[in-house]
C-alpha cells in the first residue's frame, strides 16, 4: 500500500448522507495523538479522560469539537483497554524488560508509556528507559514532556554514540566508515559534545557516553572520543553488549550506578534537574527556548499560518502546554544535510497544532512529515511465497 496517497485526501463525497466534503489526511500510527495519549495515560480513567479531550474539528465559530462531545471516548477506551497493560519480556540472559508504546521521537514525543516506566521503577533496583534518537529529540521530549507530566526526575543519562556516526558527521561517506580517520572523527565530535552539553548544561543532569563498539573501531579513535568527553567532565564507557552480552556492558553499568548513587563531580544529580523552559510563557517562547538552547539555532521563523495557529491555540487556553517539536533526526537544524554541530541557522515552523488529549502542542519544522512514504524499493518487493507455501523475504 502506498501510504503517501493518504497524506492529503478529500472525503465526505457523495451528497449530504455521506457527510460534509472536506480535506483531511492520515498520520502514521507512531505520530498519532492516540499513541501519545496511550503512552502518557496513568490509568484507565485517565486514558478515557484524555481521549475525550481530543479535538476532532471546529465549529463555524472556530470553537473546538472534542471526541467527548461526540461520546466516542468510551468506545475508543474499550479498544485500548487491554493494550494499556505493559508487555513483560526478557533478554537472552533473563533480564526483565517492558515493551510498551512506541511514538517516534522525530515526529512525536519518543518515549514509552508512563505506566511501564513507573512499573519498572517500582519493581527494579534501577529502571532504564530509552528516548529515541539524540538529546535534541528523544531526550528533550523525555525531559520536557514526559518528566514534566509524570513528575519524574532521572538520576543519570546515557548518551549512546558510535565512532562510525561521528566520522559520518565529520564528512566521511558511508562506504568509507570502516577505515580509521582521526581527522574526520575530530571534525564530527562537536555533534556528540553538543548532545552531552544539552544534558549537562541545559538539563543539569549527570551524563555518561556509551560508545557502541564496532569491530572496525581503532584504539586511537576510541581514545580520542574519551579524551574529548573528559574535557567536558563526562566519562566514556565502551559498550560491547552486542558481541558479549551483559558482560560487555559492565563498565557502562558501573558508571551509571556511580552517577545514580553519587551524582557527577560537578554536583549534578536528580536534585539539580531543570527543564529547558517553564510552564509560563507562550507557545512561541517555548519553541524558541528549545531551538536556541538545545539546537543552538539563532532563532525561529514562524510562517504566517503558524503565527495564526499559535494565536488561535492560545486563545483556547492551550498556551500553557509543553511543546513537541517535529524535526529531522539527522541534524540539530531542520535541514537534514547540516551535519555536525551547525551554527548560524534558523528553525522554520510551518504548522502548529494541538494534541489536547496528550497535553502538548506539536510544532512542525522544515519539511518534516508525519506520514512518511515508502522508499524507492519497498520491502514488499522482496516478499514472496513459493509453491510449498513457504514465505521468503520478510527479514
Amino acid at each position: 500500500m502506498n501510504d503517501r496517497q493518504l497524506r492529503h485526501i478529500v472525503c465526505g463525497m457523495g451528497g449530504k448522507a455521506s457527510g460534509v466534503p472536506r480535506e483531511d489526511g492520515f498520520d502514521i500510527t507512531v505520530a498519532s495523538e492516540i499513541m501519545a495519549i496511550f503512552c502518557l495515560a496513568t490509568s484507565i480513567s485517565d486514558l478515557k479522560e484524555r481521549l475525550a479531550r481530543i479535538v476532532v474539528g471546529y465549529t463555524r465559530a472556530d470553537e473546538p469539537i472534542t471526541a467527548g462531545q461526540l461520546n466516542a471516548q468510551g468506545a475508543m477506551c474499550a479498544l485500548l483497554k487491554d493494550a494499556l497493560k505493559p508487555n513483560l519480556v526478557q533478554t537472552l540472559e533473563g533480564t526483565p524488560a517492558f515493551i510498551h508504546g512506541g511514538p517516534f521521537a522525530n515526529i512525536a514525543h519518543g518515549c514509552n508509556s508512563i505506566i511501564a516506566t513507573r512499573m519498572a521503577m517500582a519493581l527494579g533496583d534501577y529502571a532504564i528507559t530509552e528516548a529515541g534518537f539524540g538529546a535534541d529529540l528523544g531526550a528533550e521530549k523525555f525531559l520536557d514532556i514526559k518528566c514534566r507530566l509524570a513528575n519524574l526526575k532521572p538520576d543519570a543519562v546515557v548518551v549512546v554514540a558510535t565512532v562510525r556516526a561521528l566520522k559520518n558527521h565529520g564528512g566521511v561517506p558511508k562506504a568509507e566508515l570502516n577505515e580509521e580517520n582521526l581527522e574526520a572523527l575530530e571534525a564530527g565530535l562537536p555533534n556528540l559534545l553538543q548532545h552531552v552539553e544539552n544534558i549537562t548544561t541545559v538539563y543539569k543532569l549527570p551524563c555518561v557516553v556509551a560508545i557502541n563498539a564496532f569491530p572496525t573501531d581503532t584504539k586511537a579513535e576510541l581514545d580520542l572520543v574519551e579524551a574529548k568527553c573528559k574535557e567536558l567532565g563526562v566519562n566514556v564507557a565502551l559498550s560491547e553488549v552486542w558481541a558479549k552480552g551483559g558482560e560487555g556492558g559492565e563498565e557502562l553499568a558501573r558508571e551509571v550506578v556511580r552517577l545514580c548513587e553519587n551524582g557527577d563531580d560537578e554536583g549534578r544529580s536528580a536534585e539539580t534537574f531543570e527543564f529547558a523552559y517553564g510552564d509560563e510563557g507562550g507557545i512561541a517562547e517555548k519553541i524558541e527556548a528549545v531551538a536556541k538552547k538545545v539546537y543552538r539555532a539563532d532563532g525561529v521563523d514562524f510562517t504566517p499560518a503558524a503565527k495564526k495557529q499559535i494565536k488561535h491555540l492560545e486563545s483556547m487556553g492551550f498556551g500553557e502546554f509543553p511543546v513537541c517539536m517535529a524535526k529531522t533526526q539527522y541534524s540539530f537544524s531542520d535541514d537534514q544535510t547540516l551535519l555536525g554541530a551547525p551554527r548560524g541557522f534558523r528553525i522554520t515552523v510551518r504548522e502548529v497544532k494541538v494534541s489536547a488529549g496528550a497535553g502538548f502542542v506539536v510544532a512542525l519544522t522544515g519539511n518534516i512529515m508525519t506520514m512518511p512514504g515508502l522508499p524507492k524499493h519497498p520491502a514488499a518487493e522482496n516478499i514472496d511465497v513459493d509453491e510449498t507455501g513457504k514465505i521468503t523475504g520478510l527479514f
